[in-house]
This record gives C-alpha cells, sequence and structure tokens, in this order.
C-alpha cells in the first residue's frame, strides 16, 4: 500500500487568491440560481397571466404587465441605455465580489448580479421590445418580479453588511 502524501501548504500569496475565488463563486453561484428562478417565474407569468390576473390575497395579485422601464417604470422606452447600464453594473459587483472581506456581502451582491442579469435577460431575449415582465401587483407599489426584489434585498443587504463592516472597523 502506498502512503499518500500531504498537499504542501498554502503560501501566503495563496490563501487571499482562494478566498478571493471562493467569494466570486460564491456570488455567481447565487447570481446564477436568481437568474433561474427569476425566468422560470417570468415564463410561468406570461403562459399563465396572459388569460387574466390572479388574486392571491388582500391587496396582492399576479397581473402580467411590460415594463420598457427602470424601477418604478422610470426611463420608459430606454431599454437599450438600461441594458448596457446593467451590463456594467454586472462587471463591476462581480469584480468587487472578489475584495469583500465577507461570505454575506458576497452573496449580497450575488443576489444584486442575479437580479440585473435575470431582467437583462428579458430585454435582450424575450421578444417585448426590451420589456421586463413583472407580474407581482401589490397596487400600492409598483408591480415587480422576483429579480426586481433579489436586487432590493441584495442591495439593502449589501449596503447594511458595508456599514456595520465599517463601524466594527471604526470602533477598534
Amino acid at each position: 500500500m502506498q502512503k499518500r502524501r500531504a498537499a504542501p501548504p498554502l503560501s501566503d500569496g495563496e490563501r487571499p487568491r482562494l478566498d478571493a475565488l471562493r467569494r466570486l463563486l460564491i456570488a455567481v453561484s447565487v447570481a446564477v440560481v436568481v437568474v433561474a428562478v427569476d425566468q422560470l417565474t417570468k415564463s410561468w407569468a406570461v403562459h399563465r397571466l396572459s388569460h387574466g390576473p390572479i388574486h392571491v390575497v388582500w391587496k396582492l395579485d399576479l397581473q402580467l404587465t411590460y415594463n420598457s422601464g427602470a424601477a418604478f417604470s422610470f426611463a420608459q422606452g430606454w431599454a437599450p441605455v438600461l441594458g448596457g447600464v446593467a451590463v456594467v453594473a454586472v462587471l463591476v459587483m462581480l469584480g468587487a465580489a472578489r475584495r469583500v472581506q465577507s461570505t454575506a456581502i458576497a452573496v449580497a451582491l450575488g443576489l444584486v448580479v442575479g437580479g440585473a442579469l435575470g431582467n437583462l435577460a428579458d430585454r435582450v431575449f424575450r421578444s417585448d421590445h426590451g420589456s421586463v415582465i413583472d407580474f407581482v401587483a401589490l397596487h400600492f407599489w409598483p408591480t415587480f418580479n422576483v429579480a426586481d426584489s433579489c436586487i432590493v434585498v441584495g442591495g439593502i443587504a449589501a449596503a447594511a453588511l458595508l456599514w456595520r463592516a465599517d463601524r466594527a472597523e471604526s470602533t477598534t
């Protein structure tokens, strides 16, 4: 029987690179899951809600709409510009995911990246003239989708985590 040799220890330069790669892989994995769930729910919405809305409870309805603008229907008809902004934002956030010091922040960035890519996929691949499919209607808030929710939750989580880390760093 052969004796198994232990792997050599990591050098000081290899550990930070492996940590950065791990955080990037976490962010990308979260983004892939978000895009998959977002696109599946939008496909369901197009097929099911094209026959009419579904009342769920109280003010919550599932109602198919197409948004050619950004959040809150801002910048209607600017789909090509919004698509370009989304591509730049995704690249910046993926670069940032390698530099963050926290797995939680990498997850939050993955949520934002996945949401941006989910909406970008609508603008590029669906035949709705650059519109994004929205279907969650609260009637006191603009209609939204899974990607929008992930962008908001991920953005708030990243901001809160960075703020908390900054406060902790300033008290030491």
